[in-house]
């Protein structure tokens, strides 16, 4: 069965892309560059970022149109920071999510989903309990404190609340905003400019898969499709070591102190317009987690607290395979990854992927 990226912009050399490349339709053509190819792509979902002033923090927020849809999460990072994720359990009751929300600032980030469920109750959107509706807002937040002045201004309500306002279905800004503004990668040496990013696929058929992440790791980005390392570590040169390499010769960290546990955490979301139940859109969100792992060394370390979400707005009325919604879900992740970074601006001291040589 062909797979359709929804852009043409990198080549398509993973499993997915090859069998399209296999059958006789072109995977995209010129005419693609211009269709949506974010997690906005996906029916009833709409999303926006606000950063606050400095530029090195934020949050971002996907609304889903209507009752909400089936959420389920996976958590695999050693140290996360969350909300409302025992909520998306299969075995609890609640199965509609209304707002998912990414935050930086660590702990002090959960306070923007308080933001995000006052935004939704003035839409009246939330699970109806009788007495009245109340949003189901699942978060995550990442580290990225030691960035810019974020030990003294992290995202709060108003963040959540101004990103659940501005959330729209054009495509989604990617880069050094939101959740990612403060993000970055390659701990385990000098570190370069993480970012949020996103990426999408359509199949013929109507089905579509689309990821959204904010990528703050502490290991390395690597190109899924040529194995390259697109940002990470750097030496005191600048030149970028290669994690794989230092694990392979036992050189863990290339510090004094060794990274603290919750001071990375790489953050996002998958999302399908197939009708899956809760129990399916909690496996696609496991399976989903496989993309950090292709796109990241190393992954879901004792310092990260990786989370994945997963939405299913059940759009589209096709016979949904779970098994190659999770495939599709997890390259969509790991494309959006490395286009987090390939999207990013650097800071002083803090290059980003573009700014490398020969890049």
């Amino acid at each position: 069965m062909p797979v359709f990226p929804l852009s043409s912009h990198r080549p398509a050399w993973t499993l997915l892309g090859a069998l399209c490349l296999a059958g006789a339709p072109v995977c995209a053509d010129e005419s693609a560059l211009d269709v949506n190819a974010t997690l906005t792509a996906v029916s009833g979902l709409r999303v926006a970022s606000h950063t606050l002033a400095g530029g090195t923090t934020g949050c971002t927020v996907v609304v889903i149109e209507g009752d909400g849809a089936p959420g389920g999460v996976a958590q695999r990072g050693g140290a996360p920071g969350t909300r409302e994720t025992d909520l998306l359990h299969p075995l609890n009751e609640v199965d509609r999510v209304n707002a998912i929300v990414l935050s930086g600032g660590s702990a002090f980030g959960l306070d923007a989903a308080t933001g995000t469920v006052r935004w939704l109750r003035e839409q009246g959107m939330g699970w109806d309990t009788g007495l009245t509706r109340v949003p189901i807002v699942p978060s995550a937040v990442l580290y990225d404190l030691p960035v810019g002045n974020n030990v003294q201004v992290q995202p709060g309500a108003d963040c959540g609340y101004q990103a659940a306002a501005a959330a729209k279905g054009a495509p989604v800004e990617q880069g050094s905003v939101g959740a990612g503004a403060g993000a970055t990668v390659g701990k385990l040496g000098r570190p370069m400019r993480g970012g949020l990013g996103s990426f999408a696929y359509r199949l013929p058929n109507g089905l579509m898969v689309a990821a959204l992440v904010a990528t703050n790791a502490l290991g390395d980005i690597i190109d899924p499709d040529t194995s390259r390392v697109v940002a990470g570590a750097r030496d005191a040169e600048g030149k970028l070591l290669d994690a794989r390499q230092l694990i392979r010769h036992g050189i863990l960290f290339n510090q004094t102190i060794p990274p603290r546990a919750g001071v990375h955490t790489t953050i996002g979301v998958v999302a399908t317009n197939a009708r899956l139940n809760k129990t399916q859109v909690d496996r696609m969100a496991l399976m989903a987690d496989d993309g950090y792992a292709r796109a990241i060394v190393p992954v879901h370390t004792m310092y990260d607290g990786d989370t994945v979400f997963a939405l299913a707005t059940g759009s589209w009325d096709g016979d949904a395979n779970l098994t190659l919604i999770g495939a599709m879900a997890a390259e969509a992740m790991a494309r959006a990854l490395v286009a987090a970074v390939e999207h990013a601006t650097s800071l002083p001291g803090i290059p980003a992927a573009g700014e490398l040589p020969g890049r």
